[in-house]
């Protein structure tokens, strides 16, 4: 009976241990987070990516996101070098037009090692439960202490946040 139980529990073992292994293979790390942020105090929207390191990184490796353009056109490009000590990596996109309401937006993950060999790729979408029609169009506060924006708040009390009309429908 005990050599029964020894034998099940190195059999789970293994299999356990046969689970990290393939996951390792597909790569060092795992998608564990994906969203649009909105920061309306300076008009912006950003795509966030989120990658937990579940296995080693060599030194010299590099994330490079393509994020789909919500205007149309090129794919907008971020390289990001990643560190070897780094447990979680935080991808994000340089700041965005048109983002609409449940739309999936596609987002490629390469990551290379030194000699830019491919050693992980990810897709994956991105949806926002808002339109980005919500932010206005210029920023409603300048300067390091949040002055609020000329522009926006009117000197006669008006008050004028803009409106993109170039957006695609």
């Amino acid at each position: 009976m005990k050599t029964q139980a020894i034998f099940l529990m190195a059999a789970i073992a293994g299999l356990m241990l046969a689970g990290c292994q393939r996951q390792s293979e597909d790569g060092p790390t795992e998608l564990s987070g994906r969203l649009f942020v909105f920061n309306y105090r300076v008009a912006s929207a950003t795509y966030m990516i989120t990658l937990k390191k579940i296995a080693p990184i060599s030194e010299g490796t590099t994330a490079i996101a393509e994020f789909e353009n919500p205007t149309g056109g090129d794919p907008l490009v971020v390289r990001q070098k990643i560190y070897t000590f780094w447990d979680k990596i935080t991808l994000e996109s340089p700041d965005l037009r048109c983002v609409r309401k449940d739309r999936p937006y596609s987002v490629s993950i390469k990551l290379v090692d030194a000699s830019d060999k491919t050693i992980q790729t990810i897709k994956t979408q991105v949806k926002s439960d808002l339109d980005q029609t919500v932010l206005p169009t210029r920023p409603l506060v300048v300067g390091p202490i949040y002055t609020k924006n000329p522009d926006v708040f009117k000197a006669d009390g008006s008050i004028d946040y803009g409106h993109d009309d170039a957006c695609p429908a």
